[in-house]
């Protein structure tokens, strides 16, 4: 039953996406048919590539891609560096600065987007990808929160040891905690480039021209102000979701392992 149950729960969920798919295959006089026509026939294979070719997508996908590349092997570093040191390093009131750094999770985005525009645009970035890269660069509550629960778990003893053999912070972080929270690493840096790739709200406020677009910009401009090719935006969605699926399908073990290991201790 308890499977029944889940199977079901499955299905209705990705019934969307199925929608999507076979409706990107469609052309727009078979999309909103009553009653619904799930097959599409013909297959309108012509709809990749005219979506492809219909706005600089390409382009898009670029803008994306690096700078993600660049967000996450920014986040995987400070947050490590953050992380271990919130967890091994003592210094002065170290627990109510890390419980001050997770209250700004509870900040909505929303709150602090303004002055973050007004800084941006003192800094002469808007109408860049300045804006979208370093702000997330720099911190991140969640990965700091994610790492140090990990790193909680290494036992003391190896730190100790090193010490003794005359390692310093630096060779202690980067020799012997580094290698030990892959998993952990592998899952802030799935997290991090799944929510900056579907990420729409601060690339529409710091973002005018369409060269400079990300791929949630791009698909946006497939809704025109009167009429919008339903066909093509489906098809281009489909396109969009590629990236996601492929770091998920390949780093779906090191999300369950990374977050299942964070909870073992504190």
């Amino acid at each position: 039953m308890l499977h029944a149950i889940l199977v079901c729960g499955a299905l209705i969920m990705t019934m969307p996406f199925i929608w999507m798919l076979l409706s990107s295959l469609k052309d727009i006089s078979q999309i909103f048919l009553i009653p619904p026509k799930w097959i599409p026939h013909p297959f309108v294979w012509t709809n990749y590539k005219n979506s492809w070719n219909f706005l600089p997508f390409s382009r898009a996908y670029f803008n994306s891609f690096y700078i993600n590349v660049i967000v996450v092997a920014a986040q995987l570093i400070t947050c490590s560096m953050a992380a271990y040191a919130f967890a091994k390093v003592r210094f002065p009131l170290r627990e109510p600065i890390f419980v001050m750094f997770l209250a700004t999770m509870m900040v909505p985005e929303q709150v602090t987007i303004i002055p973050l525009y007004l800084m941006m645009k003192w800094f002469g970035w808007n109408d860049t990808h300045l804006p979208l890269i370093v702000p997330s660069s720099l911190i991140n509550a969640f990965g700091v929160f994610l790492l140090r629960q990990f790193i909680k778990s290494i036992p003391n003893e190896l730190e100790e040891a090193a010490i003794v053999d005359g390692a310093n912070r630096w060779t202690i972080y980067s020799r012997i905690i580094l290698p030990l929270i892959k998993p952990a690493l592998s899952a802030l840096g799935i997290f991090t480039f799944l929510g900056m790739w579907n990420s729409f709200f601060k690339p529409l406020i710091f973002l005018n021209s369409i060269d400079k677009f990300t791929v949630p910009m791009m698909l946006n401009q497939f809704r025109g102000q009167y009429t919008t090719d339903w066909a093509l935006l489906m098809a281009a969605s489909s396109i969009a979701i590629v990236p996601v699926l492929i770091v998920y399908i390949i780093g779906q073990r090191y999300i369950i392992e990374g977050v299942t290991l964070t909870g073992i201790k504190g």
